[in-house]
């Protein structure tokens, strides 16, 4: 285990991060997507990049760097099988200029998203490392930049997963020498996507003051009985303590640009709003969905200069539970929703504008109002955008195929949640915490564990329910479940449990369903349901893998959950899965999991038109009688004419 044996060795500069570059009229983004040159170290000689220090030297010229778009996972860009499953390091470089009117200034180098480990030099100087993906990492640069002629930024990738990462994994060395060559080994995964890796998201320098500027915003929100928003924020940085010769102004200005609070001198405080436009879900009768107003942050010094100018977009709104399900405002919720993955042909995980917006619009063109980050926090646009359209997410972390529960893994654990939590606390369409999803919940070592992630959860933010996903349990032997706010569960019947045999479904998925609400009392959300389908294939009568097959498995579940309902069990649900994503390769798999509604190039199955049919219908039904999904009493759906 040689080649990972670096890790450890070296000296960990963790990065922290803090708020969502922006430009304003203090800050400026320099971007650092493009090209950048690549290298990969092969199994043979997996630490080459270090013991040949290619950090102080230019790995542009070298035999073998080849060109590598950033952001993209790097396995698919080009025809090397080898590349697409590499395990180990790769390398990547570019160089940059900076503008000489920043030298006057803070410049801070951030990274959005590397999976899975990160090691960053500039100009040869280590100036930081990340362990996991999906989260920003950053560092000030100021004092290693070259201001008079290119800077050279190289950083190294690791792939590698162990037992202690999130996701999980393992590496296995066969002890076989007559059908393996020495020093071979695998990427075992615990999981079912593509371990994608690479540079996934953007790359930019940005610019603040030097003397003060903010680093961390906080919002929380409530509605008054009387029906005033109350707005509560807290701002810290470098030189913005109260009472020194720096002041903190807050304006608080809605849509229109009208200013709705103002707070002069402080740096935290609480503003009423009289008459606010809250933060609705898409869906929501007769209300704007997606309102959102401005805080906006201004640091003063003597004489009037400004030193910095930041804008943290947030909404009004509340969010509880109850014996029935999830309340936003007050009002009751109820899921129509996806799971998904970030995942695209040929750029992998790598961050797209275009396959996000198209995916935005299918969900809406479905009368979708929520979706699950499975199986990993998402990039911050993607919740931007549901933000603004009043999309619900449930956020999910990383850990995704914890069967065992190390202290080292627990430890890694928190510090994930403490990056999703600070990284997207502001945003009002994330309405729940889900910690993990399937772990080995059934384990005796499972509920201390998770007993300290939820609650650590809980600590941190204590205005949003927090849950994790269960798969593979069931209520008498699960040790975890009574921890989460809302059950999330995952269930498979009629595909890996009774294949081919919709009849049996509803019954199935009934029982069962009611023997977790009996055992806990709390609502419960399906977050998985599906069946592996291959667009085109159509079978009369019906077979496994086919588009027929697809549709009567849905058919069935849904009758049971217009049952579950009816008798308040059911809280939402969310297909398995939006859209066809790629997977490791393995015998029950043709090119990836078919799960989707939709082709992984966003072509419609017959099932995503047959979802169109029950999504739209209840969101258009449950809306009578109030401005979101108000109660299982009003539905009344036919089968027959979604078939």
């Amino acid at each position: 285990m040689h080649w990972v044996s670096v890790i450890s060795l070296l000296a960990f500069l963790h990065a922290t991060c803090s708020l969502r570059p922006q430009t304003s009229e203090t800050r400026e983004i320099a971007l650092l997507d493009g090209l950048w040159s690549f290298r990969v170290c092969g199994r043979d000689n997996p630490d080459e990049g270090f013991f040949n220090e290619w950090y102080l030297k230019s790995i542009k010229w070298m035999d073998g760097t080849i060109l590598m778009p950033v952001p993209s996972s790097y396995n698919d860009i080009t025809q090397d099988k080898k590349l697409r499953d590499h395990v180990g390091w790769v390398w990547y470089e570019r160089e940059f200029f900076v503008a000489s009117s920043w030298k006057v200034k803070r410049v801070v180098l951030r990274f959005d998203s590397v999976q899975y480990y990160a090691k960053v030099w500039l100009n040869g100087k280590e100036i930081m490392d990340h362990e996991g993906g999906h989260l920003p990492f950053e560092s000030n640069v100021s004092n290693a930049l070259d201001w008079s002629g290119p800077n050279r930024l190289t950083v190294a990738v690791n792939n590698t997963l162990t037992p202690f990462t999130l996701p999980c994994g393992k590496v296995v060395y066969p002890n076989d020498s007559n059908n393996y060559p020495p020093g071979y080994f695998r990427q075992e995964l615990i999981f079912d996507f593509f371990n994608y890796a690479g540079i996934h998201r953007s790359v930019s320098l940005y610019s603040t003051s030097p003397t003060a500027y903010v680093e961390r915003v906080r919002v929380t929100t409530d509605i008054e009985p009387q029906g005033q928003g109350m707005v509560s924020f807290a701002v810290s940085g470098v030189g913005i303590q109260d009472g020194t010769s720096t002041s903190c102004d807050i304006d608080i200005i809605d849509a229109t640009g009208t200013v709705a609070a103002s707070l002069k001198n402080t740096s935290s405080g609480r503003a009423e709003i009289k008459e606010p436009q809250l933060w609705w879900p898409i869906g929501s009768q007769g209300v704007k969905s997606g309102y959102q107003y401005v805080l906006k942050i201004t640091l003063r010094g003597s004489e009037a200069r400004v030193y910095d100018v930041y804008r943290q977009y947030f909404g009004i709104r509340t969010v509880a539970v109850d014996s029935r399900g999830l309340q936003i405002n007050r009002k009751p919720f109820y899921f129509l929703g996806f799971g998904k993955h970030e995942d695209f042909h040929i750029f992998g995980r790598g961050f797209n504008l275009p396959v996000m917006v198209k995916d935005f619009n299918l969900m809406n063109w479905i009368g979708g109002n929520s979706f699950r980050t499975s199986h990993y926090p998402y990039a911050e646009e993607v919740l931007e955008y549901a933000d603004q359209h009043g999309i619900v997410v449930i956020d999910e972390s990383p850990a995704v195929g914890l069967h065992e529960f190390p202290k080292k893994t627990l430890e890694h654990h928190l510090r994930v949640m403490e990056e999703v939590i600070e990284r997207d606390r502001n945003h009002p369409s994330v309405i729940m915490w889900s910690v993990a999803n399937e772990p080995k919940s059934t384990d005796k070592d499972a509920r201390e564990y998770f007993g300290r992630v939820i609650n650590h959860t809980r600590a941190l933010d204590p205005t949003r329910p927090v849950t994790f996903v269960i798969g593979g349990s069931n209520a008498s032997l699960d040790k975890a479940a009574s921890l989460a706010d809302i059950l999330c569960i995952n269930h498979y019947f009629g595909w890996y449990s009774d294949p081919g045999h919709v009849e049996l479904i509803q019954r199935q998925l009934s029982y069962d369903f009611r023997q977790w609400s009996s055992h806990f009392r709390k609502p419960i959300i399906i977050t998985e349901y599906g069946a592996d389908t291959i667009a085109g294939l159509h079978t009369s009568p019906s077979f496994i893998f086919s588009e027929e097959y697809q549709v009567e498995f849905m058919a069935a579940y849904h009758r049971a959950f217009d049952e579950l309902r009816t008798h308040g069990i059911l809280a939402g649900e969310m297909i398995w899965n939006f859209a066809d994503f790629m997977t490791d390769q393995q015998i029950n798999r043709v090119w990836g999991n078919r799960k989707g509604i939709f082709t992984r190039e966003r072509q419609p199955k017959v099932a995503a038109h047959f979802l169109r049919g029950r999504y739209q219908n209840l969101r258009r039904v449950s809306a009578k009688g109030g401005v979101v999904l108000v109660g299982p009493e009003h539905v009344q759906y036919s089968y027959q004419n979604e078939i």
